[in-house]
Formats: structure tokens, C-alpha cells, sequence
């Protein structure tokens, strides 16, 4: 099996962490193709950037057709619906997936996510997704996401300190971490604050495992029905 992680900002260094994480929550023989575009943001931190990255994004999947599952590897699930479009094989959005999973291990679960300016995406998702009520709250722990990435970044600090408020304020049972770039800090994060801490990388990889296993298509038919040929050539050639 192959499943394609889609970074969908243009930091490789990001990529390579996104892939590792992947790997580690991969099955024995399933292959992880871990890419990002050439060309967009180099981070994603709210609706200007989810834009920016479509383009870039919709051509990497069609670029790599022999893949058995694709995730979009952005916590906005950037361009979740359109990349569904493009292809019959199972996409899906880390934090749909992370959603799911902490909805069935928890009566209530928090988010805890980079900057305040991606937390009303993160809101519309989760009403979109019939999961706003499950939600207790999305919090920001006002972290860049290519800080992120920083030697000597306090960080993790400011993130776990959210998910302590999480726990004293909203009375979160779970936490989701709201940004790819937070992938391999759920182990370390769910003993420190004893709950659990759910990596949407981990969770989606897990979720696309299953899908493709039992050999799911995305439905043809409405919303998710392909573009026309014309369409598709002259937007991404």
C-alpha cells in the first residue's frame, strides 16, 4: 500500500517531520511518499494561505496517481473537497481525521492550535463536520507554525501550558493538536497532562490504512463528481 502526505506549504524541512511522523504511525508494508509543492506559502496560517496553497496542492496529487490514499497533511484540511474531485482514491484531512478519532474516545475534546487568526477555520470545520458540539473549545497557544520548527523554541512550553487551561478550563477529556508541525509531541504531551493527545498525522495515516485496506472510492456522483477534462487542463495543464 502507498499513501501520499501532502505538505501543502512549501517547507521541506516541515515535509521530512511530516513524513517521519507518518512512517512511525505506518504499518509494516505501507510506503509513505511524503511531498509539498514547488511553489505557495511556506506555512499556512489561516484563509489567505489556504488559498495561496490550492494550486500547488491539486497538482501534486495529480502528479502522483498511483497512490493508494492521499493526506493533506494542513490542519485547515486545505482543500479537502476539491482534492476529493480530483481523485477517487480516499483523501483525508488530518484534522478531520483527528476530529473523529477524539470523538470516540472522549465525551468532550479541545484543540489547541498555532495562531488566533487559524482558529475560526478550525470553528467552521468542526460545524461542517457535524462535530462542533463535541468541541469544548479551540484554543491558540499563539505559536507560529514555522516556529515550530526553531532550535531552542519555547514551543512545546507554550503548547502544553494551553493544554493545561484546556483540562482547568473547558474540561477537556482529549486534546487534539491543531497543526502538522506539532506532529510527535502527543506521546510526551498525553503523560505529562495524563489525557489523551491525538496527532492528526497519526490519526489520518491510521484512518487512510483502513479505507484503502477495505478497498473505499470517494462517490462520483454530486458534489465530489470530477471536473470536466477541459476545466482540469486549464487550471492545472
Amino acid at each position: 500500500m502507498k499513501i501520499l502526505v501532502i505538505n501543502p506549504n512549501t517547507t521541506a524541512s516541515m515535509t521530512a517531520h511530516i513524513g517521519a511522523a507518518a512512517r512511525n504511525a505506518a504499518s509494516p508494508g505501507t510506503e509513505i511518499v511524503a511531498v509539498n509543492p514547488a511553489h505557495g506559502p511556506v506555512s499556512i496560517e489561516g484563509y489567505f494561505d489556504e488559498a495561496m496553497s490550492l494550486a500547488g496542492l491539486l497538482s501534486t496529487i495529480r502528479s502522483n496517481p498511483d497512490c493508494d490514499a492521499v493526506v493533506i497533511a494542513c490542519f485547515d484540511d486545505t482543500g479537502l473537497d476539491a482534492a476529493r474531485c480530483l481523485t477517487d482514491r480516499p483523501v483525508i484531512g488530518i484534522g478531520e481525521a483527528a476530529y473523529h478519532f477524539a470523538s470516540m474516545i472522549s465525551n468532550k475534546f479541545s484543540v489547541v492550535t498555532t495562531l488566533a487568526r487559524s482558529v475560526p477555520a478550525l470553528e467552521h470545520n468542526l460545524s461542517r463536520y457535524g462535530l462542533s458540539v463535541r468541541c469544548a473549545r479551540v484554543r491558540s497557544s499563539e505559536v507560529a507554525v514555522l516556529e515550530l520548527e526553531q532550535p531552542g523554541s519555547n514551543a512545546r512550553q507554550k503548547i502544553s501550558a494551553e493544554i493545561g487551561l484546556a483540562v482547568s478550563e473547558d474540561r477537556a477529556e482529549a486534546i487534539v493538536l491543531g497543526c502538522a508541525g506539532m506532529a510527535g509531541l502527543a506521546n510526551d504531551l498525553a503523560q505529562e497532562h495524563g489525557l489523551p493527545v491525538l496527532d492528526g498525522v497519526t490519526c489520518a495515516v491510521k484512518l487512510a490504512e483502513a479505507m484503502a485496506g477495505l478497498n473505499m472510492r470517494t462517490s462520483r456522483l454530486g458534489g465530489y463528481a470530477p471536473p470536466p477534462a477541459s476545466k482540469l487542463e486549464a487550471a492545472l495543464g
